[in-house]
C-alpha cells in the first residue's frame, strides 16, 4: 500500500458521505464505504467498531465543520449585543445555506444527527458555551445583567431554533426569515441589558 493510500479515519469519512450523498442514509452502508475505498469491510471496522461508530462520526465532522466558523474569538469587535447578533446570523447562513443550495445532502445529515444524540447534544453544548462566551464579554463590561451566562446563552440558542434547527429548514425560503432573526434578536438583547 503506497502512503497516498494509506487508509485514515479522515479518508474513510471522506468516502463514508460520498457514500451517504449516493444512497441516502437508509441504504448505505459499511461494505459500500469500504468498496469506495476499495478496501475490505474489515479495514473500516478497524477504525470504527460499528456503523452506529462511524455515521456519529460523520455527523460529529459536519457538525464540527458548521460550529468552527461561529468561535467568538473570530469576531472580538464592538459591543457584545452587537457581536451576539453577528453570530446568530452566521450561524443562520450557514445552516440555511446548506439547506438551501444542498438539500438533499442537508436532509442526509439532518437525518443522521438526528440518530445521533450525543453527538447532537455535544454540538448543542458547543454552541451554548460560544453563546455564553459573548454574554460573559457582556456582563464583564457592563453592558449585559444576567447571573448566569451560560443559563441565558443556553436560552438564546433554544429562541432562535426557527433560524437554524433544521426541524425548521422547510421556513427558511421566505425572504422575511433574516429581519424576523434581527426582531428575535432585539428583544433578547433587551432581555439581556443592563438597566440604568
Amino acid at each position: 500500500m503506497t502512503p497516498a493510500a494509506v487508509l485514515t479515519e479522515e479518508r474513510i469519512l471522506d468516502a463514508a458521505e460520498d457514500v451517504l450523498r449516493r444512497f441516502g442514509p437508509a441504504k448505505a452502508t459499511v461494505v459500500d464505504v469500504a468498496k469506495a475505498l476499495g478496501v475490505s469491510h474489515g479495514s473500516v471496522y478497524r477504525h470504527f467498531p460499528t456503523k452506529v461508530a462511524l455515521r456519529d462520526a460523520v455527523a460529529r465532522r459536519w457538525l464540527d465543520r458548521l460550529a468552527g466558523p461561529l468561535d467568538p474569538a473570530r469576531d472580538t469587535e464592538g459591543p457584545a449585543a452587537e457581536r451576539l447578533l453577528r453570530w446568530l446570523e452566521r450561524l443562520a447562513a450557514i445552516k440555511q445555506g446548506m439547506a438551501l443550495s444542498d438539500p438533499e445532502l442537508f436532509a442526509t445529515f439532518s437525518q443522521l444527527t438526528a440518530e445521533a444524540r450525543e453527538v447532537v447534544d455535544a454540538h448543542v453544548a458547543r454552541l451554548a458555551a460560544q453563546l455564553t462566551e459573548i454574554i460573559a464579554d457582556g456582563v464583564g463590561t457592563g453592558e449585559f445583567a444576567v447571573e448566569d451566562p451560560s443559563t441565558a446563552g443556553l436560552a438564546v440558542l433554544h429562541a432562535t431554533a426557527r433560524f437554524h434547527h433544521p426541524l425548521h429548514a422547510a421556513e427558511w425560503a421566505d425572504p422575511a426569515i433574516g429581519s424576523e432573526l434581527r426582531e428575535v434578536w432585539r428583544l433578547l438583547a433587551q432581555g439581556l441589558a443592563a438597566r440604568p
